[in-house]
């Protein structure tokens, strides 16, 4: 019944700094924050770079969350203050873990034509928002069900596991269906569910969604229907997870649970950048250093006058 499916609609945000290109965002919004854990869901492109440059990120930290890079098309160059560097690829899962500090640059490559795909970020749980620095990479390989093919980058679907390590349970995957696919998943009732739309019209149980629209589902169900409504291929990212049972404060690259734990993370941010700018990576003790980007770190924005409020998955 599609009464039950909440649709959320995205908007437009530039993204990284002075060189920014526009993303389409669904999550958070002031109706929806998280999606089980679930926090941020950023969809760009298909994007002509030859036309409007690409992307190029600078140097920038993140505290409390794990970032989750997936491309349809294009490539990325990834570098962190780990020490990795890595090419995000479609059909890869590149997912970084910034818990107590961490930093990384994102610039699509001189190879790509056109850029497209999702950058989503999962909320680290009280207990390990503090984690250590971590790095992942996997290509799920593709299994078909009745009506599509399915890559399973987080949690399980479909008879696909994923062995990503994640602090919560998660679903991740990306869903191509047959032109009028009318498919049944078999789905776990303790998680609530987004269905994320690339391309195509689809239906999430009975609720139509159009192209970037976000479909909420809550927990209770053991089956997700999809149903493709158009004459081609639609292809969409279904994410899950269970309710989050906590309060976050969302700011900028940073989440804590407290407005010092921003002002912190911030302040730590910009002592690093102001002691270092001079080398062009700028990232301090707290968040490390990134070795190979040609460029200053992005500087913190100013916090707002008023204190930042904790919010839920619904506000």
């Amino acid at each position: 019944m599609s009464s039950s499916v909440e649709v959320l609609t995205a908007r437009d945000v530039p993204l990284g700094g002075p060189r920014s290109m526009t993303v389409r965002r669904t999550l958070p919004q002031r109706a929806r924050s998280l999606i089980g854990a679930w926090c941020f869901v950023d969809h760009y492109g298909p994007d002509d770079v030859s036309r409007t440059g690409g992307m190029d990120v600078a140097p920038h930290p993140h505290t409390g969350l794990q970032t989750v890079s997936w491309l349809f098309s294009g490539e990325i160059e990834h570098r962190d203050s780990l020490g990795s560097h890595a090419m995000v690829r479609p059909g890869e899962l590149n997912l970084m873990t910034g818990g107590h500090g961490i930093s990384h640059t994102e610039v699509s490559t001189p190879s790509t034509t056109v850029l497209h795909g999702v950058q989503l970020w999962v909320a680290l749980p009280d207990a390990d928002r503090h984690a250590d620095r971590d790095f992942q990479h996997y290509a799920p390989d593709p299994v078909t069900v009745d009506g599509a093919r399915v890559r399973v980058f987080l949690g399980e679907l479909a008879g696909s596991v994923s062995p990503v390590r994640t602090f919560t349970p998660l679903l991740g995957a990306e869903l191509v269906l047959d032109p009028r696919a009318h498919l049944t998943l078999a789905v776990d009732p303790a998680f609530e569910h987004g269905l994320l739309v690339d391309r195509g019209a689809v239906r999430l149980a009975g609720a139509p969604l159009a192209q970037a629209e976000l479909g909420y589902a809550a927990p209770g169900r053991d089956t997700l229907t999809l149903t493709n409504e158009t004459d081609t291929p639609a292809r969409v990212i279904l994410l899950g997870g269970p309710p989050f049972g906590e309060e976050i404060i969302m700011w900028w690259n940073f989440i804590g649970r407290t407005h010092e734990d921003i002002a912190q993370a911030r302040s730590d941010w910009m002592t690093g950048i102001e002691a270092d700018v001079d080398a062009g990576t700028g990232t301090g003790t707290r968040f490390g250093e990134v070795q190979g980007y040609d460029g200053d770190p992005l500087p913190a924005p100013e916090l707002p006058s008023v204190p930042l409020k904790p919010r839920g998955r619904v506000r």
